[in-house]
């Protein structure tokens, strides 16, 4: 007589649990770096506003600058996938539009919408850089993928053959454009729509860039 049937063990359920806990850990720790500062969180404020233990948010991010790098590549991202930006379809088919006039006046779209996402954490990382170890070497990260991603701009708007300007000074006005300050300045200051700030944003780099 054969024994019981064991039922194969299905861990989908429980990588998902895991997922959403995650994700609230996450959430929360965006939350409170923005409102209450990185310097002033701490991992047990994170994990109460998550509803876990502190021992979770050990467990799945190791430490609090672990923490905060993790939580901006998914605040820049709009999501958990480990897809680069300048690998998502998205940017794939703005980098592949012949018209540079238009590739301008759509990457202004499309930045205004990663600003709404980022800008806050980013004036939150970029208050803490001068008395926090972490959050400096956050900031100087951030700054250091941004340059490399508008290099790339630069480098496909001068293979148009209709790029004003230097590649060099191409890159870095997109840098010096895209890094958050401006959309708080017009958008969290002076009320701006992000509508209307994205359609100032692209007339600025069409007039700056296209011949």
């Amino acid at each position: 007589m054969s024994g019981p049937v064991k039922r194969r063990y299905d861990s989908s359920r429980r990588r998902e649990q895991a997922g959403e806990t995650r994700r609230r850990i996450l959430a929360a720790a965006h939350d409170l770096f923005v409102t209450k500062g990185y310097g002033r969180t701490k991992i047990a404020d994170v994990a109460a506003e998550a509803g876990v233990a502190p021992e979770t948010v050990y467990a799945a991010f190791k430490n609090k600058p672990a923490l905060l790098h993790r939580t901006w590549d998914v605040t820049v991202g709009g999501d958990d996938e480990d897809v680069p930006m300048l690998e998502r379809p998205a940017l794939r088919a703005l980098l592949a539009e012949p018209d540079l006039r238009a590739r301008f006046t759509a990457f202004a779209v499309f930045n205004t919408a990663v600003m709404r996402r980022t800008a806050r954490l980013h004036v939150a990382v970029r208050g803490a850089a001068a008395s926090d170890p972490a959050a400096a070497a956050m900031l100087e990260e951030i700054d250091r993928q941004r340059l490399e991603s508008m290099a790339e701009h630069a480098r496909e708007a001068a293979a148009t053959g209709r790029l004003a300007v230097s590649e060099e000074e191409c890159r870095d006005v997109l840098w010096s454009t895209t890094d958050g300050t401006l959309w708080h300045q017009f958008v969290e200051r002076r009320g701006w729509s992000d509508e209307r700030y994205a359609a100032w944003l692209g007339r600025l780099w069409v007039t700056s860039f296209v011949a």
